[in-house]
């Protein structure tokens, strides 16, 4: 069964502005979104138990037993790091334009005042840094997360990198108040970058002063965790921590300066190189390093390439532009908006790294801009994926001097694939979220018709999914929407619902060999109950400020089992309509 000629008309498959992405023409419609196998932990309808193309080289044993509580005896390294590249000659910690290296020595600056442990990540303590739980509850501990105390075998780096900004070349950027703390590989031989963000002033600070705040600081541990349990490939958050040190932001950048408290977040990858990475020493003409950090990053991090081939850039290449495709789908899957997807945004790992001025859409609006320092709406939701398009580009003119034409005019032919890749994906992942098996000529259109529904009739993006997973086959037939499914009851306002739920059941039916019981607990596994929604961020991060972290210690729980119901988050109406004030909420690039 086809929609109505008028809905038909709009949804048929189109070029992007300028060439660009293949999308469903659906105005303002989300482009392309899709689950990828290789992300940990996904959710288990949507992959098998396969190794992701940036799956660790080592495979050692698991069954080691965990450190003890005590930090003592656990050791950080950087010569990894270290060793193959030129180091910053000069070690005094100031401002400056740095040349000839990859990273800086310098070390975190501590606070000045008390600091109090607000939040831990359980399964990054244990599972990946071997520690015991307890060793939240010493003072060795405390100091190392706050910036105050270097492990043995560390030497603080600061990274350089460049980027373009907001479409702009930005020049030199780097960790402006970051450090780079240590590598540690555990038990499982994964090899962790482990970092401290708000840690004080670096080479690459600029006007900054190496701070972040208390708001932007909870946010960022949050998110990093609910974006793993949701799937998504992400940096992780061990640890955050706020001080009494006086740290003045102009939040909206209106002129009203105020006093917040500072923070450090202990946050974990298994690499920050990002495209500024490469940007910077391409621009910089420094082509023999550029050549050596590839080369690096393709042995560390690229086990499927082999490192002496002759096409190992190129294919490098290919393989981030799918996985970045595949990233930036998965950022669409769940409604979740970056806010700042700047070069030096974007990882070559293809994992979100620096949450920033983020946002998780409630409403359905593809014009949807998290950050309210985007003025133009460069960053909005549905332009993601053409900003990631725009970000691949310029890592392929990063690459260019190293490649020869034939490799160049491949290249460009594996960019040109990227908006293909991204529109199946959307295809794919659309069809799990809406619980269809198989194959329909009529699913693209299924898909986008409902997107055109929710766009018109404003109605939540998160729950409108849930709760198709929730209702009956039978229900939605007699459309008897029961009140409890609220985002339904909007979308069901429409005029062109029934005929929507009409082609939805027909498509249900085509399903071999399931049933309603079988659809409904598919769809339960990949439409989450809970996202972090900028009000419940804002709530816990009000609380924080006056030394209550109740809450963001019980979103930290909620956020690990986003496809499950529970009756804490139920009773905090975490899947409610969001409050009336959410809607004045504005966050910013301030942090």
């Amino acid at each position: 069964m086809r929609p109505s000629r008028r809905v038909a008309a709009a949804l048929s498959p189109a070029r992007g502005e300028g060439g660009g992405l293949p999308r469903l023409l659906v105005p303002g419609a989300l482009a392309c979104l899709v689950w990828v196998c290789g992300a940990r932990n996904p959710p288990e309808a949507f992959c098998p138990a396969v190794p992701g193309p940036n799956a660790s080289r080592l495979e050692q044993s698991c069954d080691r037993e965990r450190a003890a509580a005590g930090i003592g005896a656990w050791s950080l390294s950087l010569g990894s790091l270290l060793d193959p590249f030129p180091i910053d000659p000069i070690q005094e910690n100031y401002v400056r334009n740095v040349r000839n290296c990859i990273f800086s020595i310098v070390y975190p600056t501590p606070f000045k005042s008390r600091v109090l442990l607000v939040a831990v990540s359980e399964e990054v303590i244990e599972d990946i840094l071997d520690l015991h739980i307890s060793v939240k509850e010493t003072s060795d501990f405390l100091q190392f997360v706050s910036g105050e105390k270097v492990l043995h075998g560390s030497v603080p780096l600061a990274h350089r990198y460049g980027g373009h900004q907001f479409g702009s070349w930005a020049g030199q950027l780097g960790d402006g108040r970051a450090h780079l703390v240590g590598v540690y590989t555990n038990r499982c031989g994964e090899r962790w970058e482990l970092q401290l963000k708000g840690s004080g002033k670096t080479p690459y600070s600029r006007n900054g002063d190496g701070r972040a705040v208390l708001r932007s600081s909870v946010r960022e541990f949050l998110c990093s965790e609910a974006m793993h349990y949701l799937g998504i490939p992400t940096s992780r958050a061990a640890s955050l921590v706020v001080s009494d040190d006086a740290v003045w932001r102009d939040q909206f950048y209106n002129g009203n300066i105020k006093k917040e408290r500072g923070a450090i977040v202990l946050r974990l990858a298994k690499s920050w190189f990002r495209i500024g990475s490469l940007e910077i020493l391409a621009h910089s003409g420094e082509l023999d390093l550029l050549r050596r950090l590839l080369d690096f990053i393709i042995h560390e991090h690229f086990p499927s390439i082999v490192p002496n081939s002759s096409d190992r850039y190129l294919e490098f290449f290919s393989t981030v532009v799918s996985e970045t495709a595949n990233l930036i789908a998965l950022w669409m899957s769940v409604g979740f908006a970056h806010g700042v997807c700047n070069t030096d945004n974007f990882s070559l790992l293809s994992i979100t790294i620096d949450y920033g001025p983020f946002g998780f859409m409630d409403s359905y609006d593809p014009n949807f801009v998290p950050n309210t320092s985007d003025d133009e709406g460069r960053y909005k939701i549905g332009n993601q994926a053409n900003v990631g398009l725009f970000n691949l580009n310029k890592l392929l003119q990063a690459l260019k001097p190293l490649l020869d034409p034939r490799q160049k005019q491949l290249a460009s032919h594996i960019l040109e694939e990227y908006g293909q890749t991204y529109y199946v994906r959307f295809t794919e992942l659309f069809k799990r979220k809406l619980g269809l098996l198989g194959d329909s000529e009529d699913d693209n259109y299924l898909i986008a018709f409902l997107l055109k529904l929710m766009e018109d009739t404003k109605a939540d993006f998160t729950m409108t999914f849930r709760q198709l997973s929730e209702i009956t086959a039978e229900q939605l037939k007699e459309l008897h929407i029961p009140e409890e499914f609220w985002a339904l009851q909007d979308l069901g306002k429409h005029g062109l619902f029934s005929e929507w739920v009409a082609m939805y059941l027909s498509r249900l039916d085509g399903n071999r060999d399931d049933s309603d019981i079988k659809r409904r607990k598919r769809m339960t596994t990949v439409n989450p109950r809970y996202v972090l929604r900028n009000w419940m961020a804002e709530s816990a991060v009000r609380k924080a400020n006056l030394n209550d972290f109740s809450e963001v210690q019980l979103l930290q729980q909620v956020l690990q089992h986003p496809f499950q119901r529970q009756q804490a988050a139920e009773k905090a109406g975490y899947a409610l309509r969001p409050p009336a004030w959410a809607r004045d909420l504005k966050v910013s690039c301030s942090s």
